[in-house]
């Protein structure tokens, strides 16, 4: 039976595709086999999942052990450099007059053919560029379609790690990092189905719009392009978001590629979720024949917005006297007029095998992320561009998407070769997403600068990517790698180990435009370490067992990312696994706290704070991530979530660990981004410990600018002897509780213990 279904990708500027049309879908079903050559045939098929990935089908044929228990994952190595085969047959389906059959795939990972009833009719390399091809003319009754997969590309000449990865343009990440082992997925990955086309069909419509300067109005342009189109009518409408159409045009159709335009006064613009509403238009095209007839429809959603990066406050002053060089790039992000800070994480792959993420994931993730108070996510370069509902769901959710492109750590040639791919594969990312009101700026990829990259932005590879956002949106700003000049990455673990220097004196002594990356290291939860490591490894933790092949040695440098070693410099040594992960979980909470807070009061010549990283691709045991596999918060999310909220109390805290009889001193602040004035108010400053709080100072701060924050007074206070490891320092802000703070910091109490006179002392 012939069903309903998204009937093409549409690239309209600034809109969420949400298309549904009156051309049929037909159901694949797969199999699959592998060979060791291109020549040789499978020996066997098995039963295959589309999306999905090669080694999944393969694992779940031949009952392999879960790639994510103890060191299975080495399992699954050989199958990257194996030739793939899947095949389809159908029957050719009843065509009407003028009808077509088209396979369409949105992804295939990553050289490929395509045959039809064994006649090569396609090959491509690329897994960002769509598959739309028309069989029409090669039919027969019954017929077979083969997708024919090449092994992983990758550099032999170089080591087995990301460098491999430098002349394809495939995530580097799937190479091996120090949070997700070497697993390179190939495959078929996104939504790939047969579709019968009308005869007069619309292949691409593309929407834009020109807001003009004060964001009054908005005048938008549809330019549509298909076949057999002409002598046929259209309707096209713009309706609010209670169904009201605000704007319309139709008219005859005089050739198969037209314009038309319309216009929007007082447009509701879209917004942060944390700025406003993230407000959606919805558009609906028409495609209808003489007689009547609707032959296509669309529906897609629409959000204006102006986004810009704009130079930071204070950066157009510096640097000061001569000999003089030039001032720090511009990375202050502007939507509608106004300046926000931008506070959010990094964004990896959810999942080694992205063939199986799902609408469904993402809207769990995003969620979560969204209930972070972020208004950002960093879609770091060493991963995939993700699927379509990423996009949608951050359109509808008001979560802005800084977009990298898949380049990450390498240093990607000038070759002919690779560059035409990486032109094909930019062209693809930029019309698919440029049409979401979440992009807010492109990226060319990651630390695409230094040392272990050497590219410069005289790369040809990053020029390439500037030209071509130019050319395909240059609405949308461009920078060529994370971090620019003024910007910072890292550091990655609570304190140095040669300085012993703590995040809190590096972070004090930092002056950034913005901290786009920063690690904290946790260990994952009891329950999930219990998943992924075998009874016999779990306690005590070493290297060069399951410990180490999910990131807790050796990942990075060091003892990264379990840091056992500053744990228990703080706490002593642990006892169980319990305690290690509770004294470890509360390290990484107190750190992006205070990275994050301290941020927030550099604005506004600081304007962005995003943590390394966000969530993880499969269960580490420990990692810098704030949300476990597959969505399960850590303690330290909810830090986070606090220090990113609009509005909060803040200590400015000199150190963690303080001593009995020593002077604990904070200044306190009144942090603000919200958009809005806001009344004077009260704080009163505790500590807390063994149960007991002592009031140490109440502060009066006056009213809050929109945007700005307000330093308040230095509270002091002479530690008391505690039967104790740690203390709380508690900010309460009378009659807003939504503003109140906490600090949990660790105490170390004299061998021998007296009554002593506590003087509390403030400024």
């Amino acid at each position: 039976m012939r069903n309903l279904i998204i009937c093409m990708a549409f690239f309209m500027t600034n809109n969420i595709l949400e298309a549904k049309d009156l051309n049929r879908h037909i159901e694949m079903k797969w199999e699959l086999g592998y060979a060791a050559t291109k020549e040789a045939k499978p020996e066997k098929w098995i039963p295959a999942t589309v999306p999905g990935a090669v080694q999944l089908d393969i694992a779940k044929a031949e009952k392999y052990a879960p790639y994510y228990y103890a060191e299975h994952w080495k399992d699954y190595q050989w199958m990257e450099d194996n030739y793939y085969t899947y095949r389809s047959n159908f029957k050719k389906p009843e065509l009407l007059t003028g009808e077509k059959l088209y396979f369409i795939s949105k992804g295939i990972d990553y050289q490929f053919e395509v045959y039809l009833n064994d006649e090569k009719i396609f090959e491509q390399e690329g897994m960002f560029t769509a598959v739309n091809l028309d069989l029409t003319e090669k039919l027969k009754e019954s017929n077979t379609l083969v997708v024919k997969v090449l092994p992983a590309p990758k550099l032999h000449a170089k080591p087995v790690d990301r460098t491999q990865a430098s002349h394809s343009v495939k995530p580097a990440v799937s190479y091996g990092w120090d949070w997700h082992p070497r697993l390179l997925p190939l495959g078929i990955w996104d939504e790939t189905y047969l579709e019968i086309q009308s005869a007069s069909f619309v292949n691409d419509i593309h929407v834009n719009y020109q807001l003009n300067n004060d964001l009054s109005k908005a005048e938008i342009s549809l330019e549509v392009n298909g076949r057999a189109l002409k002598g046929n009518h259209y309707q096209w409408s713009l309706k609010d978001k209670t169904g009201v159409i605000v704007s319309k045009a139709e008219g005859n159709i005089e050739r198969d590629d037209f314009k038309s335009t319309i216009s929007l006064n007082s447009p509701n613009l879209w917004w942060p979720h944390d700025n406003g509403e993230p407000y959606l238009y919805n558009s609906e095209f028409q495609l209808i024949d003489n007689s009547g007839k609707i032959l296509q429809t669309t529906a897609s959603k629409i959000g204006f917005r102006r986004v810009k990066l704009v130079m930071n406050s204070g950066a157009w002053s510096e640097p000061e006297g001569f000999p003089k060089t030039r001032s720090v790039p511009p990375i202050q992000f502007e939507i509608n007029g106004r300046k926000i800070f931008c506070k959010g994480s990094n964004w990896v792959n959810p999942e080694i095998f992205p063939g199986i993420m799902t609408r469904e994931r993402y809207d769990q993730l995003l969620t979560l992320a969204k209930e972070a108070n972020f208004n950002i996510l960093r879609v770091w370069g060493g991963g995939i561009v993700n699927k379509e509902s990423f996009f949608e769901l951050c359109d509808e959710m008001g979560i802005l998407v800084w977009q990298e492109f898949p380049l990450a750590c390498n240093n990607y040639p000038d070759d002919s070769h690779y560059l035409k791919i990486l032109k094909q594969e930019s062209a693809s990312i930029i019309n698919r997403v440029k049409k979401h009101p979440s992009l807010a700026f492109w990226c060319g990829g990651n630390e695409l600068f230094n040392n272990w990259s050497g590219m410069t932005d005289q790369s040809i590879a990053l020029r390439m990517l500037n030209s071509q956002c130019l050319a395909l949106d240059p609405s949308t700003p461009f920078i060529p790698t994370s971090p620019l000049m003024g910007m910072a990455h890292g550091h990655y673990v609570f304190r140095e180990w040669s300085t012993k220097e703590e995040v809190f004196q590096e972070m004090a002594r930092s002056k950034f435009t913005a901290y786009t990356e920063f690690g904290m290291p946790a260990p994952s939860s009891v329950e999930i370490l219990k998943t992924i490591i075998p009874k016999e490894e779990l306690w005590p933790p070493k290297p060069g067992t399951s410990w180490e092949s999910h990131h807790a040695y050796n990942a990075w440098v060091g003892n990264t990312w379990l840091c056992q070693d500053i744990i228990e410099d703080y706490f002593g040594k642990s006892e169980s696994l319990e305690q290690l992960v509770d004294n470890g979980q509360l390290l990484q909470g107190e750190g992006y706290k205070c990275i994050f807070e301290e941020a927030r009061r550099q604005k506004p010549y600081c304007a962005m704070a995003i943590n390394w990283c966000y969530s993880e691709p499969w269960p580490t045991a420990a990692n810098n991530s704030i949300v476990s596999y597959p969505n399960i918060p850590k303690p330290g999310f909810y830090a986070v979530k606090n220090a990113c909220r609009p509005v909060l109390a803040s200590a400015k805290l000199p150190k963690f660990k303080w001593a009995e009889g020593e002077t604990f001193f904070a200044d306190i602040w009144m942090l603000n981004d919200y958009y809005k004035d806001l009344p004077e108010g009260k704080v009163t400053i505790k500590v807390m410990a063994e149960e007991t709080k002592i009031a140490l100072l109440n502060w009066e701060f006056t009213g809050l600018k929109a945007n700005i924050n307000q330093a308040g007074p230095t509270v002091r206070f002479k530690l008391p002897a505690w039967k104790t490891d740690r203390f709380t320092v508690l900010l309460e802000v009378e009659g807003h509780p939504e503003y109140n703070s906490e600090y949990t910091l660790a105490y170390q109490p004299r061998a021998i213990t007296g009554k002593k006179y506590t003087p509390v002392m403030n400024q």
